[in-house]
């Protein structure tokens, strides 16, 4: 049983001000009260280090870098003194909202006065040290896959660029079309290799719709079936929890139109300021973000019944074809936004055409890896919340984790 001893942040952690950042550019992050924020050519600190958000909205945000950063004057920094580990006093600030300790009501500001003075309980340091990895772990684990998450869209995004932009898809003789002299015809999307050919959404069998809310909203609501807006739907594998709304159960078993099955495409359908308009897409499944779930009236569904085409379409239309098309159609309206028609009389490529099944096939197995590591994300991510608060209290002991999980 190790032994814990109340001290003051004071006492185990150096803390100090950031600075404002150097005005030329380089590849060293730039943190901020939300985290990175730009890069530049040098950093102000090295190591292991605890960034805290100082002022303004984010005040009390923590974050842990181990290596060369430079910490804006939005922020703070804490180093840890000898004895203490810096991961787990990270955790312990994570744990804590520092928010509360902020002064100033309209523009809320943490002081290093004030973090001094504030105490934790905290155990000896073979504890700490054994804390922090497993919470670590956890940690490390959410970020490999979100890292994986964004190398399989990025591959996925260029290979596509390279076969439906560049028409640079090998040929019969494994070497790229376009420039080995492949033969082009004009269409409706510019030159596009011959024999290849479109179609419009509304010429292939599909289903567009929109979801819906009660009247009078949804606040108040605080379970049920969960309704996405268009808040949620910015790109693939996202999904803000903090924003979640409901629908009664009641209300669901009455909605004939919107329920999320997998894998349709999902647009950003209207909002926004006056004479812009900056379309976005989703897709979710696998049980992320829930198993049950409806979109609302600000987002539409479109789905052709084919997972593999529906996912070769969310790569076609986050690209040069549709993303100009949506921003001047949507800018026009008197309320910034598209309607079903917008979508219905896109050209698309012909869904039969044997470059789009291969890319469909390729863009789903990626898709379906993606959606997954989000599901196991939220599963990892409801472990580390309920570990933290018990393991840095002292409730639940070390070696009590390593025995369930062994």
């Amino acid at each position: 049983m190790s032994e814990w001893k109340e001290y003051r942040l004071g006492d185990i952690a150096e803390i100090k001000n950031g600075k404002s950042r150097p005005k030329v550019s380089g590849n060293v992050p730039v943190y901020g009260g939300n985290g990175i924020l730009d890069y530049c050519n040098m950093s102000n600190i090295k190591g292991e280090t605890i960034i805290i958000g100082r002022v303004g909205a984010y005040c009390g945000s923590v974050y842990f870098e181990n290596k060369d950063i430079w910490i804006s004057d939005n922020a703070l920094f804490a180093k840890s003194k000898n004895g203490f580990d810096s991961k787990y006093i990270y955790y312990i600030l994570k744990n804590d909202n520092l928010n509360q300790y902020a002064g100033g009501s309209s523009h809320p500001l943490l002081t290093q006065g004030r973090l001094n003075e504030l105490t934790y309980n905290i155990p000896d340091l073979p504890t700490q040290i054994a804390i922090a990895e497993i919470l670590s772990f956890l940690d490390d684990k959410i970020e490999l896959n979100n890292k994986i998450n964004q190398e399989l869209e990025n591959l996925a995004q260029t290979l596509f660029k390279r076969w439906f932009v560049e028409f640079e898809f090998p040929n019969e003789n494994g070497e790229p079309y376009k420039s080995s002299g492949g033969e082009m015809d004009d269409s409706e999307l510019g030159e596009i290799p011959k024999r290849w050919n479109l179609v419009k959404v509304q010429d292939l069998e599909h289903k567009l719709q929109t979801g819906t809310r009660p009247k009078g909203g949804v606040g108040g609501i605080v379970k049920g079936v969960p309704s996405i807006g268009a808040e949620s739907v910015k790109r693939l594998g996202f999904y803000d929890f903090s924003k979640v709304k409901f629908v009664t159960d009641e209300f669901a078993a009455k909605m004939k139109r919107g329920k999320v099955e997998g894998y349709e495409l999902l647009i950003y359908k209207d909002g926004g300021k006056p004479g812009t308009f900056m379309p976005h897409f989703s897709m979710f499944g696998e049980g992320f973000p829930f198993d049950t779930f409806f979109i609302n009236e600000h987002v539409f569904l479109l789905d052709f019944f084919n997972k593999q085409f529906n996912c070769f379409c969310y790569f076609y239309f986050d690209s040069v074809y549709v993303r100009p098309v949506f921003e001047n159609n949507g800018g026009k309206a008197a309320i910034p936004g598209i309607n079903q028609e917008d979508v219905k009389q896109l050209w698309v490529f012909n869904p039969d055409l044997e470059m789009v099944k291969l890319f469909g096939q390729f863009a789903q197995n990626s898709v379906s890896t993606i959606l997954k590591n989000c599901k196991e994300n939220i599963q990892l991510t409801n472990l580390r919340d309920t570990l933290l608060p018990k393991l840095i209290s002292g409730e639940l002991e070390v070696q009590q984790v390593l025995s369930q999980t062994t």
